[in-house]
């Protein structure tokens, strides 16, 4: 690491963008993820599908039960 950087050139904000969306990895355990792919694979869908679909169900279920 150099004891001292120059930033005169840098430009403030140049990748600031306020309406910019954050998408958080979301890691599953192996059984989990093993599991979500073979029935994503046997219902010829993508894993995040089939994740979202079962996250909105509980999430149904959830506010249900109050």
């Amino acid at each position: 690491m150099k004891a001292e950087y120059d930033f005169s050139k840098g430009e403030q904000g140049k990748f600031y963008h306020p309406d910019a969306e954050f998408h958080l990895p979301v890691y599953l355990d192996p059984d989990v993820s093993e599991f979500m792919r073979k029935l994503a694979a046997n219902k010829n869908v993508d894993v995040g599908q089939i994740v979202n679909d079962w996250l909105r169900t509980n999430i149904r279920s959830a506010q249900a039960a109050g």
